[in-house]
């Protein structure tokens, strides 16, 4: 059973309200502190946006400025 927004919304449900048992793909899941809950949320985040091809890609740029001095 994949993730889904509807594991992700439990997630920012129970760090809104200061839970730490959510129910996850039909199971109840207890972290031992918000931290963990976070990174639980982060990593759900990231299979979603994964599974949906909503995933932010950045470019990094490089510039090098060069100048000539007359003389």
């Amino acid at each position: 059973m994949a993730l889904s927004q509807t594991d992700l919304d439990a997630l920012d449900t129970a760090i809104a309200s200061a839970e730490l048992e959510v129910e996850i793909e039909g199971r109840r899941v207890k972290y031992r502190s918000t931290n963990e809950l976070l990174r639980a949320r982060e990593h759900v985040r990231q299979v979603v946006a994964g599974a949906t091809g909503s995933a932010t890609q950045r470019a990094a740029y490089g510039y090098t400025f060069t100048t000539q001095r007359g003389g």
